[in-house]
């Protein structure tokens, strides 16, 4: 089989340091730190009292006020994002074939909001059951796509995708995969998450996955940093428009970049921590590079996971070494999480537009909040440290590694005719 050529012609972002593309792109340029105080809930009692939450984001200025109550956050944020795209790709109705146009979306946890707030009200109670009729639609992790779906009246492939924090960079891998087979000429794709409440907090405190350092929030998320103590916690949602090249050249679309492979693999070794030498880590770059038909040499810039937690940045960077050697310290490497906190579910779109907007502006984003060099790792490598960077991008590779093992890395590259 001949397998068809995949580009991205739209893109909707919304993030914890941009309500849109040029927002979101402009704030990484900058080394803005998206984090501040929690205000969805009183956290004056948790462990962790901060996290990277959307600003000045209401819902009812982008959705009809009774539609939006029923659905919950992460499919708000969705929904949103998706108009962003579409609009952006100049798509509607009328001018493509809705049979072959679908949406595969991801999350890691869904509706969570929904859920802790049904079962406090329930618990509240005598015991007799009241619950919300609009409970489950509003909770279930594929509505997400459902609801993109029905707004546009996309008719193609439509299902969700979860595997943690890997979700939308799995999503985004089998958008690309129906399309290049020939199954669909577009496909939304991305993922959206939104667990800044007292259970998404308080269960990932309980795990000691989370940054405590409630005093210096703002420089909290230090990938690399000897003093990194955990993630902070992000919400979003991000969506790409792929379609088929000569689909989008035959209605003159714009293209941003081309998708050139993907990969998945599994560490197969425990519930949350990574492999220590980053086995499934080296294996998913192999997988992305093989898929693309590329080599180490043709990367030049690498979004990595990196969450500024002690034991996976360590073996990312394990992980890199082992699969690109030498060029390991040719190439950039950054982590955008520094600045947007760890978006969860929602993290493999938003990183991958940022690796797309480096390829088409031949920037790096930096890792900002870096203080202290970690002994433990090579800082020979290009951390792009504090301060973005110029270089020519032609290829980029963007990681995403999930609790259960899951990991998923996509390579973007510059379209060329």
């Amino acid at each position: 089989m001949q397998l068809k050529r995949v580009v991205v012609t739209g893109i909707g972002a919304l993030t914890p340091i941009g309500n849109n593309l040029s927002e979101f792109w402009q704030s990484l340029l900058d080394g803005v730190s998206g984090a501040n105080l929690i205000t969805q809930f009183d956290a004056t009692k948790f462990k962790t009292r901060f996290a990277c939450e959307l600003k000045n984001f209401e819902p009812t200025n982008f959705l009809d006020r009774k539609e939006a109550r029923k659905i919950d956050r992460f499919t708000q944020t969705a929904l949103v994002a998706s108009d962003q795209a579409v609009l952006d790709a100049g798509i509607n109705k009328n001018n493509i074939d809705v049979d072959r146009a679908g949406v595969i979306f991801g999350s890691g946890i869904g509706g969570i909001f929904t859920f802790q707030q049904e079962v406090m009200e329930y618990a509240k109670g005598d015991g007799t059951p009241r619950f919300n009729p609009f409970f489950i639609p509003k909770m279930i992790l594929d509505i997400a796509a459902g609801q993109i779906s029905m707004r546009h009246g996309l008719r193609g492939p439509n299902f969700a995708v979860v595997s943690a924090c890997a979700s939308s960079t799995n999503a985004i891998i089998d958008a690309f995969n129906y399309i290049r087979i020939g199954k669909s000429d577009i496909i939304l794709t991305g993922g959206s998450e939104s667990v800044i409440c007292e259970a998404g907090v308080g269960g990932f405190n309980a795990m000691k996955a989370l940054s405590e350092r409630n005093d210096e929030y703002t420089t909290a998320s230090r990938p690399y940093d000897m003093d990194r103590d955990g993630f902070v916690m992000g919400e979003g949602a991000g969506v790409l428009v792929l379609e088929e090249l000569e689909h989008a050249l035959a209605r003159g679309a714009h293209i941003y970049c081309e998708i050139g492979g993907g990969g998945a693999t599994a560490d197969a070794h425990h519930i949350t921590a990574p492999h220590p030498e980053g086995l499934g880590a080296k294996n998913v770059m192999i997988a992305a590079l093989n898929d693309a038909g590329m080599v180490p040499e043709d990367i030049d810039y690498i979004n990595t996971h990196g969450t500024s937690t002690p034991l996976g940045d360590g073996a990312e960077v394990k992980a890199i070494m082992h699969v690109f050697g030498e060029h390991a310290y040719v190439l950039n490497i950054s982590s955008t999480k520094s600045m947007t906190g760890h978006c969860l579910g929602a993290a493999g779109v938003v990183e991958a537009i940022a690796a797309i907007q480096a390829v088409v502006n031949d920037i790096i984003p930096p890792t900002i909040n870096h203080f202290n060099d970690d002994p433990e790792l090579d800082h020979r490598l290009n951390f792009t440290f504090n301060k973005a960077q110029q270089r020519t991008v032609n290829a980029a590779l963007s990681n995403t590694f999930g609790f259960g093992g899951h990991n998923a890395a996509v390579i973007v590259k510059k379209y060329v005719a």
